[in-house]
């Protein structure tokens, strides 16, 4: 199994010390997570997007080309691209970029996000969503596969021979569905025979299972094998103790003041309290050993190999003592328990690659 440390850049006050970052202090504090992923042997790192308080992740193609910088073997995600709302020419060349600077480690994971808000800032509803989604992927793909590409939809206006720059490092960058709530996700990567990402947050094990079953059985449909799905799986919030009893009392604070949060209240999680999350959800607050379980739990039932889990809204220290507990007690066991077969061989690169 491989594993990627993500962050939505949030920016909350501290709800044990009542401290808060300034806005370069936390770009700062991102930043430095990915360079300790890397030391501490994560696979991945991903940032995420969204266009309001209290998050700073409203331009992920810029925070990652700075982690690339700082580091030199990491993977790099979106977690995810708002494609729904976006002008495919500008994420075209801004990841092209990405792709170029950190020498082809990007994949990107696309999908229509779960804030409203952005909707209204860049002239879409919310009814238009999928149908928006799935033009850009189209013309996405094309952008970065084809020269002097001619178009017309409905999103934007017309294109006639337009060769974007700089092309992508790699032949291919991977493209992924950001998965949470509606099979028309998981029916447009079945249909391409490409890789999911559930975020597996808010909802009981069954709700997000549903998705990926339907995104199996739809891969088989437009002749792709299923056995070789491409799955990954987000998690609830991280926090490791000795003790559940004593991860649990340590991490409430934290649970109490997302679950106030609009970003939270607008996901409708039907958990009662942090304790029926523990029991019941996906949240990884507990022992190492029971995180273990919790994760190879959710992996009999989507087959995922890549896990990912955030250290948001904990202390500078406690986001540095979780990210080190996971990679030395959680992380090694898992990788000899779960194959996975992503990742392994250097990607082919274009011919203008350096």
């Amino acid at each position: 199994m491989k594993f990627i440390l993500f962050s939505l850049i949030s920016n909350n006050t501290n709800p044990i010390s009542g401290e808060t970052f300034t806005t370069h202090q936390k770009l700062e504090n991102v930043i430095n997570q990915a360079v300790l992923a890397e030391k501490q042997g994560f696979d991945g790192f991903g940032v995420g997007e969204r266009h309001g308080p209290p998050f700073l992740s409203s331009s992920p193609a810029v925070v990652l080309s700075n982690i690339a910088a700082k580091t030199t073997k990491i993977r790099l995600l979106t977690t995810v691209t708002v494609l729904s709302v976006l002008d495919p020419i500008r994420v075209a060349e801004d990841f092209a970029t990405v792709d170029q600077l950190s020498k082809g480690r990007l994949d990107l994971i696309i999908g229509k996000g779960n804030d409203p808000r952005h909707y209204p800032l860049f002239g879409i509803t919310e009814e238009e969503q999928w149908e928006s989604l799935a033009e850009r992927y189209d013309l996405l793909k094309r952008l970065w596969s084809e020269e002097s590409v001619n178009w017309s939809g409905k999103y934007r206006a017309p294109l006639q021979n337009v060769t974007i720059e700089p092309r992508p490092y790699q032949k291919g960058i991977p493209i992924w569905h950001g998965s949470a709530s509606s099979t028309a996700s998981t029916e447009l990567a079945a249909k391409n025979g490409e890789p999911i990402f559930s975020s597996n947050v808010f909802h009981p094990i069954a709700k997000y299972k549903q998705l990926i079953d339907h995104y199996k059985e739809r891969l088989a449909f437009y002749g792709h094998d299923p056995q070789k799905a491409i799955i990954g799986s987000g998690a609830g919030s991280l926090y490791i103790a000795d003790t559940k009893e004593e991860a649990i009392n340590k991490y409430r604070p934290y649970y109490d003041a997302f679950m106030n949060t609009d970003a939270s209240k607008h996901n409708n999680s039907p958990f009662k309290n942090l304790d029926d999350y523990v029991e019941n959800g996906p949240s990884l607050v507990g022992s190492a050993d029971a995180i273990i379980e919790k994760i190879l739990l959710y992996h009999e039932a989507f087959g995922h190999q890549v896990q990912g889990l955030s250290v948001d809204g904990l202390s500078e220290a406690e986001q540095k003592e979780q990210i080190q507990r996971f990679s030395e007690e959680v992380l090694p066991v898992l990788r000899k328990e779960i194959p996975d077969f992503i990742w392994e061989e250097p990607k082919k690169v274009a011919s203008n690659g350096l």
